[in-house]
């Protein structure tokens, strides 16, 4: 059977055709007609992948991400109408990988969900335990500490961050990291590498608004410090 995908949309319309495409593209495909059922669905189910819409009766997407994000880090993907792109850049704050736009090519969006999930099978030899100041990351369990705390990152932050962690000091252009995570299968990073980058910091450092690693080198792109 293949990888589970938990559709989350009140729309019949968009959940049928979800679960037909995707079901002949080989996925075990799930739904949720709002948040409180997407969060008992995804209890229940351990999805691989949420497609996840915003505007929902009872919980909406943003209430769903607030939740769920204290349990599980699975790649979420939101998917919005084209009028609604800042309030999906609101969910990429509440810790949402990356979003598409209805209408939105199937094609394309089977293949986005198949880069991450080939991201999180094929776990190269990732055994380092990568250490900069305070903050600790493992490439083999995938945890990360900040001055001793575990802290949860999304699959999108971990790899943002392992980036930066692998050579400490160095400036990475926008356009570089942007093509380094690519491979993870979320194109729409161009426009929300500066919301991933925010959503770290408020995460790792110990005040946000004034970073200690992670650096904006203005007009070129970002670098880790190796802090104090």
């Amino acid at each position: 059977m293949g990888n589970t995908i938990l559709v989350v949309d009140d729309q019949s319309s968009v959940r049928r055709l979800l679960e037909e495409y995707l079901g002949e593209e080989g996925f075990r495909v799930v739904s949720a007609v709002d948040g409180q059922q997407a969060i008992y669905s995804a209890r229940r189910e351990k999805p691989d992948v949420i497609l996840l819409d915003l505007m929902m009766p009872k919980m909406d997407g943003y209430a769903f991400l607030r939740q769920y994000r204290q349990e599980r880090q699975t790649p979420v993907i939101i998917i919005t109408a084209r009028d609604e792109e800042t309030d999906a850049v609101l969910g990429l704050e509440l810790g949402a990988d990356d979003y598409v736009v209805k209408p939105f090519r199937m094609r394309e969006l089977a293949a986005r969900i198949r880069a991450v999930l080939r991201r999180n099978a094929e776990e190269p030899d990732r055994s380092r335990q990568l250490k900069v100041g305070a903050i600790t990351l493992d490439e083999a369990t995938h945890i990360v500490t900040a001055r001793g705390q575990e802290v949860a990152l999304t699959p999108i932050e971990f790899d943002l961050l392992a980036r930066l962690m692998r050579s400490p000091g160095r400036v990475f252009t926008r356009s570089e990291l942007v093509e380094a995570l690519a491979d993870s299968g979320f194109t729409g990073m161009d426009n929300t590498l500066n919301v991933h980058i925010r959503n770290l910091r408020t995460k790792i450092e110990q005040d946000a608004g004034n970073p200690l690693y992670i650096e904006t080198v203005f007009g070129v792109g970002y670098r880790l410090n190796k802090g104090s």
